[in-house]
């Protein structure tokens, strides 16, 4: 809190008792007196705290830097992307409700004053099998309990959702889903919030929850087996998806039931069996969420820019 940031601000790195802020302080003060570009690398096991740690970080500087208008709105950008990160980047595992399943790299722009005017991020391995299979006892990412607990019933049936948790087969592997440690409805409302604060339109935050959306229908899509050819089980769930993703249903069921190879100029298309057709439906969906989760990323740093 506000005390502990005032009790490490320009204090010499021993002379208080260990702590982030310390760290923070010695690397902000190197790189304001002494002009040299800084980097806190945060490492540990699972649950051990980095996400909470690099949080730590971006308060203290938060903190310490002025309050001009311009500072105020790039610290707002900084601090408000965590929890959309969050949202689509972490998820409960055995050892930590809210597990980081991707690995960042954040890198903060600083005038000659020591402002934050701007930033950058980069993401990497995001763990794409967690969309369709989850170890016993945790969860899928976040982002879809959120939307199911605490989107409104218009978005829900824009987006043609259930708030039953049972109904979706990407979340049977795990567990039930609901987690008394978790509000999912209220993470739901900050994360809009911060979407808000990060400059993403309205139409865009429709548009991720309608991507959101057409991955849960996909792990519904199932398959029968005719003569060594697979055949959807339930169109409807191929009709929601090309819906929401803007594409015409009947390329889409095809894309699901058969596989098309370009070998040098010849196109062959081959039927899948059932086997290889849920294969494939996993690889897109895991596929159309890693797209999602990286456009999120660049567009974050676009909205992290410099603007001088």
């Amino acid at each position: 809190g506000p005390e502990e940031i005032k009790q490490y601000r320009n204090t010499h790195f021993f002379e208080a008792p260990p702590h982030i802020f310390a760290v923070t302080d010695t690397a902000y003060k190197s790189l304001t007196e002494k002009n040299r570009g800084q980097c806190i690398l945060i490492s540990g096991e699972s649950g051990s705290g980095k996400t909470e740690a690099s949080k730590k970080v971006l308060q203290f500087i938060a903190a310490a830097t002025g309050h001009r208008a311009q500072v105020e709105t790039v610290k707002d950008k900084l601090l408000q992307s965590n929890p959309v990160l969050e949202a689509f980047g972490n998820a409960k595992t055995n050892r930590n409700d809210n597990s980081s399943r991707f690995g960042k790299y954040m890198d903060i722009s600083f005038d000659p004053l020591g402002n934050p005017v701007g930033g950058n991020i980069l993401n990497y391995l995001l763990e794409k099998s967690r969309v369709i299979h989850q170890n016993s006892r945790e969860r899928n990412f976040h982002i879809f309990y959120q939307l199911l607990a605490g989107a409104d019933d218009e978005t829900l049936s824009r987006l043609q959702l259930k708030r039953n948790l049972d109904t979706y087969y990407y979340f049977t592997h795990g567990m039930q889903g609901r987690v008394n440690t978790i509000d999912d409805a209220q993470q739901f409302k900050q994360v809009t919030k911060a979407m808000s604060v990060i400059e993403l339109t309205q139409q865009e935050q429709d548009d991720i929850f309608s991507i959101v959306a057409s991955v849960l229908h996909m792990g519904n899509v199932g398959f029968t087996e005719e003569e060594g050819q697979a055949q959807v089980l339930k169109p409807e769930c191929v009709e929601a998806i090309s819906k929401l993703l803007g594409c015409k249903s009947s390329k889409l069921n095809r894309a699901f039931t058969h596989r098309t190879i370009d070998a040098r100029g010849d196109v062959v298309t081959s039927p899948l069996t059932r086997e290889m057709a849920i294969y494939a439906r996993d690889a897109l969906a895991k596929a159309v969420y890693d797209r999602l989760f990286t456009w999120l990323v660049v567009r974050l740093n676009a909205s992290l820019q410099p603007t001088q």
